[in-house]
């Protein structure tokens, strides 16, 4: 058995992105997530592995695209508004075909915000702020142990999709400390020596570009991104689900958020109420078949989010009308209690409303 360590968010993505191969690390500081860089500049330097802190979030992307362009493995982690630099630079690692890693524990916003821990981010890792069709693969931890699994997965993802992948967690889970245990890295070794640049000697006119200036070539560029996003969906969509064969309530929540759905689901079920949980861990593909599916025998679903209500217009277009969906969210900063949740949902069975802000 793996022994296990008390150890916090942010330093297990560090060590996880280390153990997994991380070769480069470029980042700026900015809380919640500052850890993660102040932990690297030690660590990569121990093991002789580069580390620059940036000059800003926009040099940082600009230097993970550099990276891994010759086929190293690279990382870059921030946080939401600075997260909003990078954007330009995801779209063109997307069109390049590219596996940047990225982490981004969120914090409050919009605009500026604050450091409290929020979940305001799901549409800017999901649909992306950058121009043009493309999608990235983002993964949600719920507890630090992910934070360590989902950094492995997302650099093999990454690897094995030219992709670029994302860990979003949030301030919360970021400064949270809790046992886990690392083990080694899981995955194969993806062989990148068909596309990465080598240099100038023995160049075989290889290039990496996002610009193609024939209309044909661009369009046939694009589908073929698109399809390539459809083996995704199909191979390596994730989620965990909970006592929901015969549930007539299931609660859905992801990130830190996934954690406390489960205990107000246990105090539901003690007041007679057949609840279950389902908690995607991929966001970007997001598990619309199988929430799909628990449609055809649940007849209510209620989403708990720490934001205005985001991942729940992609719950409504995966029940696609088959059943009820409903929200209980807040914004900003407070965790959702169990009790909340648990008083949240009987208020949305009770009443009329559509929505639960607490």
């Amino acid at each position: 058995m793996t022994n296990k360590e008390l150890i916090k968010g942010n330093f297990a993505i560090a060590e996880a992105a280390v153990k997994a191969g991380c070769e480069c690390y470029f980042g700026y500081p900015i809380t919640p997530q500052t850890e993660i860089g102040e932990y690297l500049s030690q660590r990569m330097y121990d093991l002789n592995r580069g580390y620059v802190c940036a000059e800003s979030e926009l040099a940082a992307i600009n230097m993970v695209i550099g990276a891994v362009s010759t086929g190293a493995k690279a990382m870059t982690s921030s946080s939401s508004c600075a997260v909003a630099l990078m954007q330009e630079g995801l779209s063109y690692a997307c069109s390049d075909e590219l596996p940047v890693v990225l982490v981004n524990v969120m914090r409050a916003g919009p605009g500026l915000g604050y450091i409290y821990p929020a979940q305001g981010d799901y549409f800017q890792a999901v649909y992306g702020g950058g121009n043009g069709d493309y999608k990235l693969t983002v993964l949600a931890p719920s507890t630090v142990q992910e934070c360590i699994d989902l950094t492995y997965r997302a650099f093999y993802l990454a690897q094995k999709w030219r992709n670029p992948t994302m860990v979003l967690a949030d301030g919360l889970l970021g400064q949270m400390m809790e046992p886990a245990s690392f083990g080694e890295y899981p995955y194969p070794e993806i062989d990148n020596s068909s596309w990465a640049l080598t240099g100038a000697d023995g160049r075989d006119n290889r290039a990496i570009y996002s610009c193609a200036r024939d209309e044909d070539k661009h369009n046939e560029k694009v589908k073929h991104l698109f399809q390539k996003y459809d083996l995704i969906a199909k191979e390596d969509t994730d989620w965990e689900e909970i006592n929901t064969e015969d549930a007539d309530i299931i609660l859905v929540a992801f990130g830190s958020m996934g954690r406390n759905i489960k205990a107000a689901m246990k105090e539901l079920i003690s007041k007679g109420l057949k609840v279950g949980v389902f908690r995607p861990i991929t966001l970007s593909p997001f598990p619309d078949k199988r929430l799909n599916e628990l449609a055809d025998t649940c007849r209510q679903f209620i989403v708990v989010e720490m934001n205005m209500g985001q991942m729940v217009r992609d719950v409504k277009l995966a029940v696609n009308g088959k059943a009820k969906v409903e929200l209980i969210n807040r914004p900003v900063g407070q965790w959702l209690s169990v009790d909340e949740i648990s008083e949240g949902v009987l208020k949305l069975l009770n009443s009329e409303v559509t929505y639960a802000s607490i």
